[in-house]
């Protein structure tokens, strides 16, 4: 008996090796126990703030253990900063404390995430030999970061009033759906939302259930079965494979991302949802996109956003004429690409999307482009580019991207598919199923909740159980982290 206890406990403590992810038992369990006590506590608005506040940083401790302290002191600093900037009058004043604001928020996230690549940097350009530091890179960082950012940011350009409680922005900073990869939530779209009265009604149960189920075949069975079996090895080894398998190797890689990202978002606004809060779409079927601007308009939403109105806007955005407009979407993207990782690999594919958004914007200034003809082939050209780009993001270095492009070009041989469909048959499959789920009717799935939620909770709690059998047959030997826990 001592010994199943002391297996609980190990398992309630944080594990470095295995963090806390949606896809996992433990998760299972964690929610349906936090659902089983909420309705004790949701018509008492301060203590459903406390008993959430409480199982979000527990979540958190679970995916990144004594860094639970960094996340609350950021929304102490933030708090305060807020306070500060909102009771100081003068510009100067202002100012003063926004630079604290930037101080605290850039400087964690630049000590955490790009300490060893300015040292790499420092190294590279004055042949010098600084070794690497063993820095822990706490989950969701970038996002948590961006989102109390946001708030001091919102404040100073009075876009919105602080808020007295801190437990109640503890609460909006650590809600643990989208804690640690989004979407990236404004306070001014939650914090209105902690203290109304929560009702949860049938379409809202089955809408959120749609999106669950969705989210966790997206991620369980395509992303990580794409990844595990297929598109690892490619990227890994681009040079051991044929033009033609670095390409589907490319084209997998896309649907794997976008099921990865698109299916950890749709999770968190489902749970979200039978929690009675409401979190922002953060994608829109981006490869329907017949642009790079549209796809930047469906593509992590909540991230684009806030690199328009913090970066893009604040920088000048389009009213300093054309020149200045291009200069700003470069900087602004460059940036962006950097908020994915320290590596040039992420500058450089940022820079390219800038490149792209520039010449969008004289594209689109012609009344051709948006015939019903250019359309189709936007969405062509869109997904193809955006599928190159892809190709840096997700290689180790430079070298090995332009090694993947080489043999797509020279070595690209059309016979071999026969056999290389023999040898991946149920990747192919998956990878024909995903797009073409990703490219159905937006009205399919408005169906897909009405028909849900017509149907009686017997049958609710066996499609649930569905989805997880066809989790469990389809999982790998180990849990994949979710691609943005690393960002």
């Amino acid at each position: 008996m001592s010994t199943v206890w002391q297996s609980v406990l190990e398992s309630l403590n944080y594990n470095q090796a295995s963090p806390l992810l949606f896809n996992s038992t433990f998760f299972l369990f964690f929610f349906i126990l936090v659902l089983l006590i909420y309705p004790l506590v949701v018509n008492h608005t301060r203590i459903r703030v406390w008993y959430l506040l409480a199982v979000s940083l527990y979540f958190y401790f679970k995916t990144s253990g004594i860094f639970v302290v960094l996340l609350l002191v950021t929304a102490l600093v933030n708090f305060a900063l807020g306070a500060a900037i909102h009771r100081t009058d003068g510009k100067k004043g202002r100012r003063a404390w926004l630079g604290l604001s930037l101080l605290w928020n850039l400087g964690t996230l630049g000590y955490f995430k790009y300490t060893n690549f300015i040292l790499e940097i420092v190294n590279q350009l004055f042949g010098g030999s600084i070794p690497m530091m063993d820095i822990f890179l706490p989950v969701g960082i970038s996002f948590f970061t961006f989102q109390t950012w946001s708030y001091t940011l919102d404040i100073y350009y009075k876009k919105l009033d602080p808020i007295r409680s801190f437990t109640d922005f503890a609460f909006f900073v650590s809600f643990f759906p989208q804690l640690v990869a989004g979407p990236i939530v404004r306070a001014s779209y939650f914090i209105p939302q902690i203290h109304k009265k929560l009702e949860l009604d049938e379409d809202t149960i089955a809408r959120a259930l749609v999106l669950i189920f969705a989210g966790l075949l997206k991620k369980g069975v395509i992303a990580d079965y794409l990844s595990v079996n297929f598109v690892d090895r490619i990227f890994e080894n681009p040079a051991l494979f044929s033009g033609m398998e670095n390409l589907f190797g490319v084209y997998a890689y896309a649907l794997q991302i976008y099921c990865d990202f698109s299916g950890y978002s749709d999770i968190a606004i489902g749970l979200a949802a039978l929690m009675g809060f409401s979190l922002p779409i953060n994608f829109l079927s981006p490869y329907k996109a017949h642009s790079v601007t549209d796809f930047w308009r469906r593509w992590h939403i909540s991230l684009s956003t806030w690199l328009r109105d913090y970066i893009y806007i604040p920088l000048g955005g389009n009213r300093k004429g054309k020149s200045r407009q291009y200069l700003n979407l470069g900087i602004t993207m460059l940036l962006g690409g950097l908020w994915h990782g320290a590596s040039w690999n992420f500058v450089f594919w940022g820079g390219l999307h800038g490149v792209a958004l520039i010449f969008d914007k004289a594209w689109l200034g012609l009344k051709i482009a948006h015939t019903k003809v250019m359309k189709v082939i936007g969405v062509i050209v869109t997904f193809h580019f955006v599928c190159f780009a892809w190709i840096f993001f997700r290689s180790r270095t430079f070298a090995s991207a332009w090694l993947m492009i080489n043999r797509i070009i020279s070595s690209f041989n059309l016979n071999l598919f026969k056999h290389w469909f023999n040898e991946y048959q149920i990747i192919a499959y998956l990878i024909v199923i995903g797009f073409l789920a990703h490219w159905q009717p937006d009205s399919w799935q408005q169906a897909y909740e009405r028909f849900l939620g017509k149907m009686p909770w017997p049958l609710k709690s066996l499609a649930l159980a569905l989805v997880i059998w066809i989790l469990f047959q389809a999982k790998s030997a180990d849990l994949q982290p979710f691609i943005y826990f690393q960002f």
